[in-house]
């Protein structure tokens, strides 16, 4: 590896260490020619598929988009920063696990929809209408009687990893 000092290619690693999840290298270096030291970092590289717009243009996936979506459906609700990023996580983990190169809009809003659905359920429908786009309070409607028809967890039981300890109607 370059120096980022004086640029010399002629460096040793003298301590390596990976994250507690192992998933990140952090490398200690220390240059021959300069002798000063550096800290590289080594993770994988996964590429995200391309997001194909419902009007036919592609854009790169956009984390920061992801996040800000779902923190603007769950903005003032009772959820988490750590639950907000492990449905992120599990959103990007199931694009991965497609194995394409290109998803449609549609695929990434269901993914995000179905983890709202979990997380919140007034988030879920404050995203739906935004994302399905309601034509009229009927609609509106129709949403909220499917989130109320779904059968409540029994008091008492155990709560799935998906609930998060966030239930909407404190049970």
């Amino acid at each position: 590896m370059k120096c980022p000092f004086c640029g010399d290619p002629n460096t040793q690693v003298t301590d390596t260490r990976e994250n507690e999840e192992g998933d990140v290298v952090r490398r200690r270096r220390r240059c021959v020619h300069c002798d000063k030291r550096f800290t590289t970092y080594e993770r994988i590289d996964l590429k995200m598929p391309h997001v194909v717009k419902r009007n036919g243009n592609r854009s790169e996936f956009d984390h920061d988009k992801l996040a800000a979506s779902l923190s603007l459906a769950l903005r003032k609700r009772p959820v988490t920063v750590e639950a907000i990023d492990a449905a992120i996580g599990r959103i990007e983990a199931r694009l991965l696990s497609l194995g394409q190169a290109e998803v449609p809009s549609e695929k990434v809003g269901e993914l995000v929809m179905r983890e709202l659905k979990k997380l919140d359920k007034v988030a879920y429908i404050r995203f739906a209408s935004v994302y399905r786009n309601f034509a009229d309070v009927d609609e509106f409607s129709e949403v909220i009687r499917e989130v109320q028809a779904r059968p409540r967890r029994a008091r008492g039981t155990k709560q799935s990893e998906a609930d998060s300890g966030n239930d909407l109607f404190g049970e």
